[in-house]
């Protein structure tokens, strides 16, 4: 099985589960790992930014690790994102993922100090080589700050452990790129949900999304019929998509907004970490009407 055939398809950006005390909880972690499998994903991103991984410490990673690799280890693909602001750490994450049975780790660059290249490439190349698993680079410049040039793909993607790319810039054409730097069995995940379509359309072998975490059903049906090229319907969907992600946008942060919907269909994931902030009781009536806009828009495809 080629790389692609392995890892291409719909994966959620999963979120954090905490407790009522903002406690990492290993049962609602479970519960919202099972949901997603019920959903039929082809996997989940664990630790990314939906998941607060840069909110929490190694040791509480470890624990969403620890109870998602419970719950469905062997049943979905699990990347794990490991990246952290030192570099010991980051390793340490990527041994402890490997120890799980993660099918793959991610990193973002160290986010606090602005790196060149070079030692962005050796913040990586650690990771790379700590364990066998397969590595994929996530690109998100417009929170870390730093972008991804084609260069460095280009140099990376030669390393058979350097598998793809998670691509959450806001270019298709630096997408496109970076499939061209890495070669015809390179993944490219498409990042910004807005743009699915376009991320496809350019190269990309799949997505991994925050907002798949509240309405997957959407994207499977996007991602089918871009496979159809049955492009005129999959632009509306696209349009459909996006008229909900720019309400969700309207909210004091995506993250609280998506756990809350969530938590109106019985799945409970705590408030986000602060200093994400939490929707407020004046926005729940809001998003139950939106909650029912999804459901509806998902019942449309039947």
């Amino acid at each position: 099985m080629t790389v692609l055939a392995a890892f291409e398809g719909i994966y959620v950006a999963m979120y954090s589960a905490y407790d009522d005390d903002g406690n990492i909880d290993r049962d609602r972690v479970k519960k919202l790992a099972r949901y997603y499998a019920g959903k039929g994903v082809k996997g989940l991103y664990v630790g990314g930014s939906s998941g607060e991984g840069m909110l929490q410490s190694a040791e509480e990673r470890k624990l969403v690790l620890e109870a998602v690799m419970e719950e469905v280890k062997g049943e979905l693909t699990v990347i794990v994102h490991v990246g952290a602001n030192s570099t010991r750490e980051s390793v340490e994450l990527s041994k402890h993922a490997e120890q799980q049975g993660a099918d793959a780790i991610s990193a973002v660059p160290s986010i606090y100090y602005r790196l060149s290249e070079a030692a962005v490439e050796n913040h990586w190349q650690h990771m790379i080589d700590s364990t066998r698993l397969p590595f994929i680079i996530y690109n998100i410049p417009q929170t870390t700050g730093f972008g991804l040039s084609y260069d460095l793909c280009r140099k990376m993607a030669k390393q058979d452990k350097v598998i793809g790319v998670k691509m959450s810039g806001e270019s298709t054409f630096e997408l496109q790129q970076f499939k061209e730097a890495g070669g015809e069995d390179f993944l490219v995940f498409n990042g910004p949900d807005e743009q699915f379509l376009a991320g496809r359309m350019m190269g990309a072998a799949g997505g991994i999304g925050g907002t798949y975490g509240i309405m997957p059903e959407l994207f499977f049906a996007l991602n089918e019929l871009y496979s159809q090229r049955k492009l005129d319907e999959a632009q509306s969907l696209q349009f459909k998509i996006n008229a909900i992600i720019k309400k969700l946008l309207g909210y004091p942060s995506l993250y609280g907004a998506c756990k809350h919907i969530l938590s109106i269909r019985g799945i409970e994931t705590g408030q986000p970490r602060l200093p994400l902030l939490p929707v407020r009781p004046e926005h729940y009536e809001s998003l139950a009407a939106l909650n029912v806009e999804i459901e509806e828009a998902i019942s449309s495809l039947r």
